[in-house]
């Protein structure tokens, strides 16, 4: 999607038309105030105060109707500076806009823009006539704190969105409602993948019978493909103690994220926001020659953030989730070849997924920042001088991105472009000289003194949880075979005289341990057919007299109406290689 903030000419009709909507608020609704209607990425929003009127879509409609009545009349957009006590006589009745003017620093320069009947503070720049603003459309309303602030009364917010032609507006709309059918919160209700309930809490998602299959399925993939790397799976709780934190700089560092400590007999602990902390103890619980490294240890481990109620989204962005996480202990010699096997994880992950559109950044310090960032500027410049050449290397292309690392070193972070919406990181690999040495780990050289080990941090998938919404969105919830909830979906034609015959088909498939469901409901078959598909089952096995007789299976794939029909050998041996093809 276009991103207007990025777009100097729509950025410029967009702040526009969000005045024009604020015009078109105040002739049908004449008792209105207004807060602040700022461009965004999508399009424009403006805080209004109606009084007791709540607006719906019904009203929007009409609102827009008044915006295209203004817009036909052509008025010109006139700029005009004016002082300080004008502007608080000017717009003396409406508080917000008094507020506005008072918290503006004496120097601001003040300046209201008018069109017609209707002026309102502005620092602009504007188109030079609403005849210009022809393709519009608002798109929903939500409730807003006034100043975002859950004390202050509640402001309506309409959002808008315009553009310069009318084929812009018409495929952007056409991508919102791509991305509707795509987001994977309405994925996850309709499959039945998962569940959020205000009385459990908000960003504690609760994964259903379904989403707990994809769940287990992708722990599965993951640690097996680790497995064969060498990783060596643990087990640790949910939290520590708080100074565990502190020693690993995170409680210094991180503790706005974190879950508020919690005393118990007269011990602090918190709910762990990452596992780093925890793999050190693993790592120091056992004393380490060279000869041992690299050591991979390995975890899917539940951690906990405190993410603002504004910023969570279903399941991407959330209060607690599980990080597909590992911690890498390595001798300066082993950097490269354990982050370029890292690297060739991450690729091979995504080529057996079918991920195609991401691409590397690497994060490093913000220098200038002395207190976000652990105070070593030589561990600093080695750590990332280091990454350099290992990127070099490897041949991996990327860009720097200042003032994205972590609080203890450099790290190459993944970014994914989702089908909808805008890019987030899905993969990292971090490099790590600070930890070791806050927790005194160390490993017997050649030479028999003590190292201290460097730690390569990184997570495949990032979170489970992040993983499983990017995929459903990618996939429109139809997840290849090996990752479906219910991988075939049997149905008699008719119960009386299919049903033994589609029992013995389903024993078959359970007995090869594939995921079964029978309809045998007493529904037409073209309706469990279109269900079938609704629910997005990538094989229906449909079984009639044809298939009784021969001992046959016939079936069909999702987004076909194609019938094939397989001994039941043959299709056994299809399944099977649907499930090792990772198709």
């Amino acid at each position: 999607m276009i991103n207007i903030k990025e777009n100097e000419k729509l950025s410029v009709m967009n702040h526009s038309c969000a005045h024009l909507m604020a015009q078109a608020v105040k002739h049908l609704y004449p008792e209105a105030k207004f807060w602040v209607g700022p461009v965004i990425e999508e399009g424009f929003y403006y805080d209004i105060d109606l009084g007791d009127i709540s607006l719906n879509e019904e009203d929007l409609a009409k609102i827009e109707k008044e915006m295209k009545k203004i817009a036909k009349d052509g008025k010109r957009i006139y700029r005009e500076e004016i002082s300080r006590e004008e502007a608080l006589k000017r717009f003396r009745d409406d508080p917000y806009k008094v507020d506005l003017i008072n918290r503006m620093s004496d120097d601001t320069i003040i300046s209201c823009y008018t069109q017609g009947d209707f002026t309102d503070l502005c620092r602009g720049p504007h188109v030079e006539s609403v005849k210009e603003l022809k393709y519009f459309k608002l798109l929903k309303v939500s409730g807003a704190y006034w100043k975002n602030d859950a004390k202050n009364h509640m402001l309506q917010r309409i959002y808008g969105i315009c553009f310069d032609t009318e084929e812009k507006l018409t495929n952007h709309l056409q991508e919102l409602e791509e991305a509707k059918m795509r987001d994977h919160r309405k994925l996850g209700k309709d499959l039945g993948i998962f569940m959020t309930s205000d009385l459990v809490g908000k960003g504690l998602p609760i994964y259903l019978p379904n989403g707990y299959i994809i769940w287990e399925e992708l722990e599965n993939y993951i640690k097996g493909k680790e497995k064969k790397l060498g990783y060596k799976h643990v087990l640790t709780p949910p939290l520590g103690n708080v100074e565990l934190y502190k020693t690993s700089g995170h409680w210094d560092h991180y503790k706005d994220n974190m879950f508020p400590k919690m005393e118990v007999e007269g011990e602090e602990f918190v709910l762990r926001p990452m596992n780093c902390p925890h793999h050190m103890m693993v790592y120091a619980n056992a004393i380490h020659s060279y000869k041992d490294l690299p050591i991979r240890i390995g975890e899917v481990a539940r951690d906990c953030r405190f993410e603002a109620s504004g910023a969570l989204k279903g399941i991407e962005r959330v209060r607690t989730f599980c990080q597909n996480d590992a911690h890498i202990f390595v001798t300066p010699e082993q950097i490269e070849d354990q982050f370029k096997e890292v690297v060739n994880l991450i690729l091979d992950v995504y080529k057996e997924m079918n991920i195609t559109n991401y691409r590397f950044e690497l994060s490093l310090r913000d220098p200038l920042d002395k207190v976000k960032y652990y105070p070593d500027d030589e561990m600093w410049n080695k750590a990332e001088d280091k990454l350099r050449q290992v990127l070099k290397d490897i041949g991996i292309e990327y860009v720097e991105k200042i003032g994205e690392a972590a609080f203890y070193g450099p790290k190459l972070d993944v970014q994914v472009k989702p089908a909808v919406g805008n890019e987030y990181t899905l993969s990292t690999c971090q490099l790590d000289f600070c930890l070791p040495k806050k927790f005194d780990l160390t490993y017997v050289d050649k030479d028999g003194s003590k190292k201290t080990p460097v730690v390569l941090h990184r997570a495949v998938f990032g979170s489970i949880d992040r993983f499983m919404a990017y995929y459903l969105e990618e996939t429109k919830g139809a997840l290849p075979f090996w990752l479906s909830p219910v991988q075939v979906d049997i149905i008699p034609v008719n119960n009386e005289y299919h049903l033994e015959y589609t029992n013995k088909i389903k024993e078959l498939l359970l007995e090869n341990d594939y995921r079964v469901n029978l309809d045998d409901r007493e529904e037409k078959l073209g309706y469990r057919l279109r269900e079938s598909v609704v629910n997005k089952n990538p094989i229906i096995v449909i079984l009639g007299q044809k298939e009784v007789d021969n001992h046959n299976i016939s079936y069909r794939t999702l987004g076909s109406e194609e019938t094939i029909t397989l001994s039941q050998e043959e299709f056994l041996d299809y399944l099977h290689n649907l499930k090792i093809n990772h198709k």
